[in-house]
């Protein structure tokens, strides 16, 4: 039975498209995500390169900075890595929400949509490890924008053909 025919909850279809809107945005900001993931680490395994730990020294920076305490020694290592993790993961999915919380259903085309959520998610994951000292981005040179652009083209695309399928979905109910 559709909502409309219910009576006194008709009222929250909005509410209801708006709940389903955020959950499209949220598990396209995860499959966006995990591209990104993916990519890096399938680039770590076929060029042997290491992991990259800018996201712990950042959470370390953050943590000194405001002089809150994350352990010693070893369990501080694994707490730097986990959070480090966190945040990554984080700052890719609240990317991709905020990307389509702000656009709505006025989107730009894909190949525009792309290009604002992959330089958005450099911007997001870059900018405060720029600005914290914990990365240079102007002494990377091509090589070093190309191993940190390659995940985003990946993240960008994953992002917002997922948004673009999960809202067709949608629109056809």
């Amino acid at each position: 039975m559709s909502r409309a025919h219910r009576g006194p909850h008709a009222g929250s279809d909005r509410t209801d498209g708006r709940r389903t809107g955020l959950a499209n945005a949220l598990l396209a900001g995860v499959a966006a995500t995990l591209a990104r993931e993916l990519v890096s680490s399938l680039d770590m395994a076929v060029r042997g390169r290491p992991y990259s730990d800018t996201h712990e020294r950042m959470v370390r920076r953050i943590a000194d900075g405001t002089h809150v305490s994350v352990g010693t020694e070893k369990p501080a290592r694994h707490r730097l890595t986990g959070l480090g993790f966190l945040l990554g993961f984080a700052n890719g999915v609240l990317t991709v929400t905020a990307f389509a919380l702000l656009t709505g259903r006025r989107r730009p085309p894909l190949p525009a949509a792309a290009a604002l959520v992959g330089a958005g998610g450099m911007l997001v994951a870059d900018a405060p490890m720029a600005a914290l000292g914990v990365a240079s981005p102007r002494r990377w040179g091509a090589q070093g924008w190309f191993e940190d652009g390659l995940p985003y083209v990946a993240y960008s695309l994953v992002a917002v053909t997922t948004l673009d399928r999960l809202e067709r979905a949608r629109a056809r109910r």
